[in-house]
């Protein structure tokens, strides 16, 4: 049985300052804007390469705007990533390099946070007889 994860519901106080971030400042695809009626909107937006998709809006969570922390999006160059969002305009952390990965961090317009990792070369560490 397969389990696929589609889409993530991200908390935010305002959708159109929300939409311009994911997609004017991070070059996310908008899938869907639509205001279904007052106090219902739903802006669905995919990463580049990604199968699953955020959603916001107003009316869509009781989750207090902010308050997502626990999402991982895996990068294929932490360098690379960092400098574009910097670029930009978006607070990106400096990498971070652990033995599981590299990792950089940025949060959205309400403070939502995103954890961005390089996977390590697995391939190379068991060439290397890691």
């Amino acid at each position: 049985m397969d389990y696929r994860i589609e889409l993530i519901f991200v908390p935010v106080t305002d959708a159109d300052r929300a939409k311009a971030f994911y997609e004017g400042q991070l070059g996310w695809h908008v899938d869907h804007d639509q205001t279904v009626q007052p106090g219902l909107r739903f802006v669905q937006v995919t990463p580049p390469g990604s199968a699953c998709s955020i959603a916001f809006g107003e009316g869509l969570t009781e989750d207090e705007p902010g308050s997502m922390r626990n999402v991982q999006v895996v990068i294929d160059d932490a360098d690379a990533t960092r400098a574009a969002l910097v670029e930009a305009g978006v607070g990106a952390s400096d990498v971070d390099d652990q033995a599981w990965g590299r990792f950089v961090t940025f949060a959205d317009p309400d403070g939502n946070r995103w954890t961005l990792q390089e996977l390590p070369d697995y391939g190379a560490a068991a060439a290397d007889g890691d």
